[in-house]
């Protein structure tokens, strides 16, 4: 196997800024986390789909053939956050104590911001359940409305923040 310059932390590295889904030969590994306690860890992320006004308005009607729109992406998001692990090959399949999806209309700039917050009580961060929720829960509204705007954008899935763990708070400015 060739090195391809990503290794884990070892003596003179920094812990903090290496990357830590490689070992000591460039490979890929699902990092040991059997030695953390469990803590109280949360994560917030977001993502925003930006249509036309008139699908918005639709969406808000309840004039979506399919259904209703924000109902749909709610669970489907909820459901996603669950399965992070299943479609993510190195995170760590975790107990979820919670999901709760947000949705913001904005119709100034016909948008929809979608908000998942997950939290956990165990070893490893939820910030992957976390972006899957907010990432699977837009591509729900896209799904279910691409028949009437197939020019739907689903922008800015990132990190809002996280709390717990060894690497603390982060907030997004």
């Amino acid at each position: 196997m060739s090195d391809i310059g990503y290794r884990m932390s070892d003596g003179g590295r920094n812990p903090d800024t290496e990357l830590t889904h490689f070992d000591e030969r460039g490979g890929a590994r699902m990092v040991d986390v059997s030695g953390k306690e469990p803590t109280h860890r949360e994560a917030v992320a977001r993502a925003i789909v930006k249509m036309k006004s008139q699908t918005l308005e639709m969406i808000k009607s309840g004039g979506v053939k399919k259904g209703d729109v924000l109902a749909v992406a709610q669970v489907a998001g909820v459901m996603a956050a669950k399965k992070a692990s299943e479609l993510i090959p190195m995170c760590h399949p975790i107990g979820i104590s919670g999901v709760n999806i947000n949705f913001s209309l904005d119709e100034e700039e016909s948008n929809i911001e979608i908000e998942a917050a997950v939290k956990t009580m165990d070893r490893t961060g939820v910030e992957m359940e976390a972006l899957v929720a907010s990432s699977i829960a837009a591509l729900t509204i896209y799904d279910m409305c691409k028949s009437v705007d197939r020019g739907m954008t689903i922008a800015e899935v990132q990190l809002v923040r996280k709390s717990g763990g060894k690497s603390g708070e982060f907030v997004r400015e």
